[in-house]
């Protein structure tokens, strides 16, 4: 066989067939363009928000570094800083903290850094510079300045008191340097030179790291070469480079920090097959929505040019050839629609991301112009068009001469009839009609299902929202009222200064609309249990090398039983508070008696109410015997000797608390509980029980109230809040609140971000779907005016027509209804409990308002449509229509 070169009089073919057909071509190239706005503009919305999320987890966070290596020596941050996996790097030394007013109800840290963490931690002066070696001076944010009352001048004198490892000093500076405070950011930071650090240790007396490991030392943060795809797995390899690793307690040990703000890093280091699976189905939706809109006008224009291709074969042209002609005209006319729809698609998504941000507490506002949106968009459009016109194209290729010729619209190829036994009814007419092209009515079905049954989920998704789910997960009581540092550092012990007096709760009472209210007091004293070794070691081990364990439990002192002390968690309760708790089992009224020797043990739980049946020894009707310590010895087990406090035991010597004056009072385990966070102590690492209110008064000696809690009836809350809010700022800001309806407002804008996203997502999907609906019902009477006309020259009234038109457009919007109520009610189930094992506070709740209201404006365009095309099209004579050649 010859081959002979006719590329040129193909594409030539190609475009001339294309040029014949100037309205078709409009309504492909919007098909194309709005396909390319789908995916611009749901693009720029995902990358909009993903970068203005990151912004805000970087202020969270305290900085935009890809990691970093926590409380080096000098010698490990010199050996770690010239890795080669490493681009950038830049270091920080911590100091101490001011806790005292004005700055019990902020975050602040002291500490030097060079320029490239200042940087990253958002620390750059806007006036003046950092500070310089060798001066007194420091840099720091308006928030500070405003706290301490000094204008933000440069040279401004300032004097801060400060924590350094349990010691407090006071110390001046001069300011070199401010900044805009930033409220998105946890911690302010007031940073000095590095030799004022060294100062500060020498004048204290503390050698880093000090007793918690942090004062002093080294903090090497660095931008890796290879970004924040996989953040945690570069550090790890740098640390086993060097002969360290962060998994177990020793003397290779480092400690390192991955900034969770990539979104990068979350999703790599969170790629199991639900995650996988969940963005490959998303990808395939938007895929497919775009594949519904252009689908049917390719194969529209297919149907339409049917003899043509059947005539070009007659004259030799290939299957091939034909696909050629297709896919030719398919990208010819996506050069025109992919441009238009990625610049109107970045426009609608930019106008779409602030309302969707707006709903986010805290998220930074950005519209992202990154790249990945527009050659992602234009990749997605011209591979669902190629897609799209496959179809139509192979339908081409396969069609003869002599069916060709046959082929009317709606039918397919090769198809035979049954004739049928019935009459013939207007009812029959219009569901036989859409039987001639079934894979029109399949997608142009489907695409109005798929909207039904997006916007159902997206409803049915929001509702699952359980705000007293959410709430409850923060606060177990309308407000609570406590000492401003148990709120703003959960890291700190609970201390008889930060107790609530009495003439707070006497002011909060005086304000009226209060229904209920208790206290739980807090432990301010020195409290023993006595534990097997088997628990003491299970309870510590996370913390402890072994060799590390053996040598506590050798330190530890033992009970007549061979216990071992351990510490204890005590908390009294009122009956308010009592009433908040979660029983797993056992019976709770014991603790209601005052006086009672029993207590509630307390298990940990998950974020989803769930117990933790092994976080506690205790079990229901055991004995616990607490030891009351009255007075402590500190001793050196191996020389004998005794100190005054732990700060006097030297460097590196062994040492143990030994009670020296102490009651022992035996409890029974009535109960075991869970209990709501915002009743508990807020920090974990020791057995905790819960005691009655008076029992614990009477044992322990103390009344220290930990957090007032009350409930207010629903016309007092706005009044209480404001009465909070003033109280704690002006009147005694020594203390601070929490209050249901924060948590709340915060519950409610999360909720309506993702109805404002399921909802665009929902209009563009149904947008597809009615234009799909529309082109059937336009295309399918266009193509059939002959048809009509002679069913009309035969004695079919115009109104018969119109009946039969709407029963179609009806059916359409039947067929769409049954499908997406199907979908729902098969889906729903599964879909929800796979988001209900991501989501701790979702609650799965079946509702179909939303395929209620839909379906019956499906119907309703189901009617219009038809008769408003049916209108356009009989403006032409009967003898006109049928003098018209297809």
């Amino acid at each position: 066989m010859m081959k002979v070169s006719n590329g040129r009089t193909i594409r030539r073919l190609g475009w001339r067939s294309m040029k014949a057909a100037k309205t078709r071509n409009l309504i492909a190239i919007l098909a194309i363009a709005l396909t390319t706005v789908l995916f611009t503009s749901l693009f720029t919305i995902a990358m909009s928000i993903n970068d203005g999320f990151q912004q805000s987890n970087f202020r969270q966070v305290g900085g935009f570094s890809h990691g970093g290596f926590k409380y080096l020596t000098e010698e490990q941050f010199n050996e770690l800083k010239d890795d080669p996996r490493i681009d950038q790097w830049g270091v920080r030394r911590f100091l101490g903290m001011p806790t005292e007013v004005p700055f019990n109800k902020s975050h602040v840290e002291v500490s030097w850094c060079d320029a490239n963490d200042a940087h990253w931690m958002y620390c750059d002066p806007i006036e003046g510079r950092l500070p310089e070696e060798g001066t007194d001076e420091a840099a720091t944010d308006t928030a500070v300045l405003e706290l301490l009352g000094i204008e933000p001048e440069i040279g401004a004198k300032f004097t801060l008191t400060f924590d350094v490892d349990g010691r407090t000093t006071t110390q001046t500076f001069t300011l070199s340097g401010w900044w805009e405070r930033d409220e998105a950011i946890v911690a302010s930071h007031v940073l000095i030179p590095e030799s004022r650090v060294d100062a500060v240790l020498d004048e204290t007396g503390v050698t880093p790291p000090g007793s918690n490991g942090m004062i002093g030392t080294w903090n090497l943060d660095v931008m890796l070469k290879s970004g924040s795809r996989h953040i945690e797995q570069d550090l790890s390899q740098i640390l086993a480079d060097h002969g360290y690793q962060s998994e177990t307690a020793g003397d290779d040990y480092i400690d390192t920090g991955v900034n969770w703000g990539y979104t990068g890093a979350q999703l790599s280091d969170n790629l199991d097959p639900i995650v996988v699976a969940a963005i490959a189905a998303m990808l395939l939706l938007i895929i497919f929505t775009g594949y519904l809109i252009i689908y049917n006008v390719f194969q529209i224009s297919v149907t339409n040019d049917i003899r043509f291709y059947g005539l070009l074969k007659t004259i030799g042209t290939t299957p091939r050839q034909l696909g050629w002609i297709i896919r030719q005209q398919a990208l010819t006319l996506s050069l025109a629609g992919i441009p238009l729809g990625l610049i109107a698609g970045w426009f609608i998504g930019g106008q779409i991301t602030p309302a969707i941000v707006s709903q986010l507490e805290g998220i930074v506002p950005v519209t992202s112009v990154s790249p990945v949106i527009f050659i992602g968009a234009a990749l997605f459009s011209l591979v669902t068009v190629l897609l799209s016109c496959r179809k139509p194209g192979r339908a081409a290729a396969r069609v003869s001469p002599i069916e060709a010729v046959r082929y009317t619209e709606g039918g397919t190829i090769r198809r035979k009839t049954k004739k049928g036994r019935g009459g013939v009814s207007l009812l029959s007419m219009a569901w036989a009609n859409l039987g001639r092209s079934r894979g029109k009515t399949a997608v142009t079905v489907t695409s109005l299902s798929l909207a039904v049954v997006l916007l159902t989920v997206t409803v049915n998704f929001a509702n699952g929202f359980d705000m007293d789910k959410y709430v409850s997960n923060f606060t177990a009581s309308d407000f609570i009222v406590a000492d401003a540092g148990k709120f703003q550092n959960s890291v700190l012990d609970f201390t008889a200064d930060m107790a609530v007096p009495q003439s707070v709760i006497d002011d909060i009472s005086a304000q009226g609309g209060i229904t209920g209210s208790g206290v739980i007091y807090g432990q301010t004293f020195g409290a023993l249990e006595y534990v097997t070794e088997d628990w003491f070691r299970q309870n510590k081990e996370r913390f402890y090398t072994p060799e590390q364990m053996d040598n506590l439990i050798r330190l530890t002192e033992r009970n007549e039983e061979g216990l071992l002390a351990d510490r204890i968690q005590l908390s009294g309760m009122s009956d308010f508070a009592l009433d908040h708790l979660t029983v797993l089992d056992g019976d709770l009224s014991k603790l209601y008696e005052d006086g009672g020797q029993y207590v509630a043990a307390v298990y940990a739980d998950d974020d989803y109410g769930s117990a933790e049946l092994d976080s506690h020894w205790a079990r229901l009707g055991d004995t616990v015997t607490v030891r009351y310590v009255e007075e402590t010895a500190y001793v050196d087990p191996d020389t004998g000797i005794a100190y005054a406090s732990p700060e006097d035991v030297p460097a590196g010597a062994n040492w143990v608390a030994q009670p020296v004056k102490y009651r022992d009072v035996e409890y029974e385990v009535a109960a075991l509980v869970t209990v709501p966070s915002a009743f508990s102590y807020r920090y974990y690492g020791a057995d905790e029980f819960i005691l009655n209110d008076q029992t614990f008064l009477r044992d322990s000696g103390t009344s220290d109230v930990m957090y007032y809690a009350f409930d207010t009836a629903d016309e007092a809350n706005d009044a209480m809040e404001e009465f909070l809010r003033d109280y704690t700022e002006n009147v005694n800001p020594q203390f601070d609140y929490e209050s249901k309806a924060l948590y709340a407002a915060e519950f409610e804008g999360m909720r309506s971000m993702f109805q404002l996203c399921g909802g665009a997502l929902s209009f563009i999907v149904g947008l597809v779907g009615v234009l799909n609906f529309f082109n059937a019902i336009l295309t399918g009477i266009i193509a059939r005016k002959r048809e009509f006309a002679v069913l009309q020259s035969i004695g079919m009234t115009g109104r018969q027509l119109k009946a039969m038109l709407v029963y179609e457009g009806l059916f359409y919007a039947l067929g769409a209804a049954v499908i997406s109520l199907i979908l729902t009610l098969a889906l729903g189930p599964v879909a929800f409990t796979a988001v209900g094992s991501l989501f701790w506070f979702f609650t799965y709740r079946l509702t179909l308002t939303p395929f209620l209201i839909v379906v019956p404006v499906f119907a309703l365009l189901g009617v219009l449509v038809p008769l408003a095309v049916y209108r356009s099209v009989s403006k032409s004579t009967i003898v006109e229509r049928l003098r018209e050649v297809d």
